[in-house]
């Protein structure tokens, strides 16, 4: 079926008036897709959605950003044909949402988490302490700051909304919140936080010793937890990571910065929106 259907997809191409150069392009890019798809066991009955194209864009990551945007433009181009045909029911790819952004100006680097090393941090969390779960959720899926971190009170969560509202620099932001960090908070109130010897405290996590944990103590946990991994973690490189992931999902500058309580959109351009060195070298292998 999919090889009758990329023969009508190069059709409708030089219908449309393609140059031969550009609709081999088109071709090679989407039989690459089509090999992923097949490599993932994916349901050969559906040719293409959101989750596809968005697992095959992580897939792509460490190659150049000009050489993913070209992929990103084949499949939207191969998205219309499908729509079009009536062969899939939407519109699943947008150029402006899903372009890879590049950096102009600043050469401010960030050191991130790339997504293996997310997953094995995640994999990690389901071993560790309730509290300790929360704490590596709450900064992957925040992007607080660590003094943040410490200073949450139990008040400040909004369970009803799934919001925090989190004090930092001397101002009120308000991040929503995943589920599955709502869940985290939930389960840890209930059990560790409830089973404490401060479950009086106004904050929303405590240690053995205080009613208030330190940061100190977060920063060690993290340092540990990296050795054990093997990659280096502290609290400020998951809000590299949290905010970074952010626009390459296609997210606002205007709404990271606000999400990561920038004092305005030139800290977030001056940081974020650079490619990391570890991008910057694998573009350069590629060569």
């Amino acid at each position: 079926m999919t090889g009758n259907i990329l023969e009508s997809f190069q059709q409708w191409l030089l219908e449309d008036g393609k140059a031969v150069a550009t609709i081999e392009s088109y071709m090679n890019d989407i039989r690459k897709f089509n090999d992923y798809l097949v490599e993932k066991d994916c349901d050969p009955e559906v040719l293409l959605s959101r989750f596809y194209f968005t697992s095959y864009m992580k897939h792509l990551e460490g190659m150049a950003v000009s050489t993913r945007n070209k992929k990103v433009n084949s499949l939207k181009v191969y998205n219309d044909y499908l729509f079009k045909s009536r062969l899939v029911d939407d519109i699943f790819i947008s150029i402006k949402r899903d372009k890879v952004k590049v950096a102009h100006g600043s050469e401010a680097e960030v050191s991130i988490l790339n997504d293996q090393q997310v997953e094995q941090f995640l994999f990690h969390l389901e071993k560790e302490t309730q509290r300790n779960k929360l704490i590596g959720y709450l900064l992957l899926y925040t992007g607080i700051r660590v003094s943040e971190l410490v200073n949450i009170k139990i008040t400040d969560v909004d369970q009803l909304t799934s919001h925090l509202t989190v004090k930092g620099k001397g101002k009120f932001r308000e991040i929503p919140l995943r589920k599955d960090v709502l869940e985290a908070i939930q389960v840890y109130l209930q059990g560790e936080r409830g089973k404490s010897k401060f479950p009086e405290s106004p904050y929303l996590l405590v240690s053995q010793r205080a009613g208030k944990m330190h940061r100190d103590a977060v920063r060690r946990w993290l340092e540990l937890t990296g050795k054990r991994l093997g990659f280096h973690i502290h609290p400020h490189k998951l809000r590299h990571t949290f905010c970074t992931r952010l626009l390459k999902n296609g997210v606002e500058l205007s709404t990271v910065s606000k999400l990561a309580g920038h004092a305005g959109i030139n800290m977030t351009v001056k940081y974020y929106i650079n490619t990391s060195k570890e991008e910057k070298q694998n573009a350069v292998d590629l060569l």
